[in-house]
C-alpha cells in the first residue's frame, strides 16, 4: 500500500486560456505526481454559461466523490479574484467540513476592486472563506502584503510562479540578427493595457518601419484593429488569435521582445514562459513584473499608459543589437537562477509536507 500523501487539487480544465491552466500544467507529469498521490479535480472550462455551469456541477460532484472514498489528506485550491472566488466558495466548505487542511493558491489581479473597494458585507465574507484555509499562497511579496489585510500573516506561504527554460531557443535567438518581431501574448483588452498597444505601434513605426507586432490572444480583437486603422498602422500588427502548443512556441522563438502592458498583474506567467526563451521584456511596474523584468538588466517596466515609454524602450532594443542580445542573456539569467520548474516545485513539495497528515 502506497504511503504517499493524498492531494486533491482543485484546477481548471487544460485547455483554459490564462495563467492558472498554465501553472498547473506544469505540475501534469512532474515530479510531484511521483512524490505525492494527485488527484485533479477540474472546476471550470472556457465557454458559454451552461458549459461553464455543467463543469461546475461535475467538478463539486467529483469533489465530493474523492473527499469522500479517496479521502486526501490536503486539498490544494487554485483560485483566483472575482468570479473564480464565488466558484470556489463550496469546494473550501466541504474541504473545510470534512476538516481537510486547505491551501488556496492565490492567482488573482485586481485586489482593489475585489477587496479594498468592496463592500463591507463582500468583505466579511471574503475574510471567513480565507480564514477557513489553512495556507493562502502568494505569488510574490508584495501580494503577501496585501493578502494580510485578510488573513494572519503567518497563513501566507510566497511561491513564485515559473518557467519552462529552452536552452535550445536562447541560444539560437543569442546569435541570429533581430526579425523586428515583438509579441504579446495574452486576453487582449483593457486590463491588459492592448487599448494602449495602437499609439506604441504608430510611435515604433516612425522609427523601425519593418516592425512587425503579434498580439496573440482573444478578446478586443476589432475594437483594436479599429484604432490600427485610424492610425494608419494596422499593416504592421497581427492577431493570430489565441495561440498554445506549437504555435505558441514558434511565435517566441521568432520574435525579439515580450510586451505586456498590463495594469494589474500577479506574477505574470505569460513574461515568465517569454524568458524562458530568453527574450526581453517591456512591462509595467505592478504586481510582482519588477522581481523579474529588471530595468536595464533584460528589459524596462514602465507606468501603465506610458506609451511614449513602451515605445522608446522597444526602438532602443530594436535598434541596438548588442542590447537586445544582453537583455536576452538577462532574461535567461534571471529564470535559470530563481525561477525554474524545479525550484518551484520543491516549494510546493515542502509545504505539502509541512501541512496534512
Amino acid at each position: 500500500m502506497s504511503n504517499k500523501k493524498k492531494v486533491c487539487m482543485v484546477v481548471q480544465d487544460p485547455m483554459v486560456k490564462g495563467g492558472i491552466a498554465a501553472v498547473v500544467n506544469g505540475y501534469r507529469g512532474s515530479e510531484l505526481e511521483k512524490d505525492f498521490k494527485i488527484t485533479y479535480v477540474e472546476s471550470y472550462k472556457d465557454g458559454g454559461k451552461l458549459t461553464k455551469l455543467f463543469k461546475s456541477v461535475c467538478g463539486y460532484i467529483h469533489f465530493m466523490k474523492v473527499l469522500l472514498i479517496n479521502k486526501p489528506d490536503l486539498v490544494h485550491i487554485h483560485s483566483s479574484f472575482g468570479p473564480s472566488f464565488y466558484r470556489k466558495l463550496p469546494f473550501i466548505y466541504l474541504a473545510n467540513w470534512t476538516k481537510k487542511p486547505i491551501i488556496n493558491h492565490i492567482h488573482g489581479a485586481e485586489f482593489d476592486s475585489f477587496y479594498v473597494n468592496a463592500s463591507d458585507k463582500k468583505k466579511k465574507l471574503i475574510k471567513r472563506i480565507y480564514n477557513k484555509c489553512s495556507i493562502l499562497i502568494a505569488l510574490s511579496d508584495e501580494w503577501k502584503e496585501r493578502l494580510k489585510l485578510i488573513v494572519p500573516e503567518k497563513n501566507i506561504n510566497v511561491i513564485e510562479n515559473y518557467s519552462i527554460i529552452h536552452d535550445d531557443a536562447f541560444e539560437c535567438k543569442i546569435e541570429r540578427d533581430s526579425h523586428k518581431q515583438v509579441l504579446f501574448l495574452g486576453e487582449i483588452g483593457k486590463r491588459k493595457g492592448c487599448y494602449d498597444i495602437p499609439s506604441v505601434v504608430e510611435k515604433v513605426v516612425s522609427a523601425v518601419p519593418e516592425v512587425k507586432f503579434i498580439l496573440g490572444g482573444s478578446g478586443d480583437i476589432e475594437q483594436i484593429k479599429t484604432i490600427l486603422r485610424e492610425k494608419g498602422v494596422e499593416q504592421n500588427v497581427l492577431f493570430p488569435g489565441w495561440v498554445r502548443g506549437s504555435d505558441k512556441d514558434r511565435l517566441l522563438r521568432e520574435s525579439d521582445i515580450f510586451f505586456l502592458p498590463s495594469y494589474n498583474e500577479g506574477m505574470p506567467m505569460s513574461i515568465l514562459d517569454a524568458m524562458g526563451y530568453g527574450l526581453p521584456v517591456v512591462s509595467t511596474n505592478v504586481g510582482a513584473i519588477q522581481k523579474i523584468v529588471q530595468n536595464g538588466k533584460n528589459g524596462y517596466t514602465c507606468v501603465p499608459g506610458d506609451t511614449e515609454g513602451f515605445a522608446n524602450s522597444i526602438i532602443e532594443m530594436l535598434n541596438t543589437k548588442n542590447k537586445l542580445r544582453a537583455f536576452s542573456i538577462g532574461s535567461y539569467e534571471i529564470v535559470s537562477q530563481k525561477y525554474s520548474l524545479e525550484t518551484h516545485l520543491k516549494l510546493i513539495e515542502e509545504l505539502y509536507t509541512k501541512i496534512g497528515r
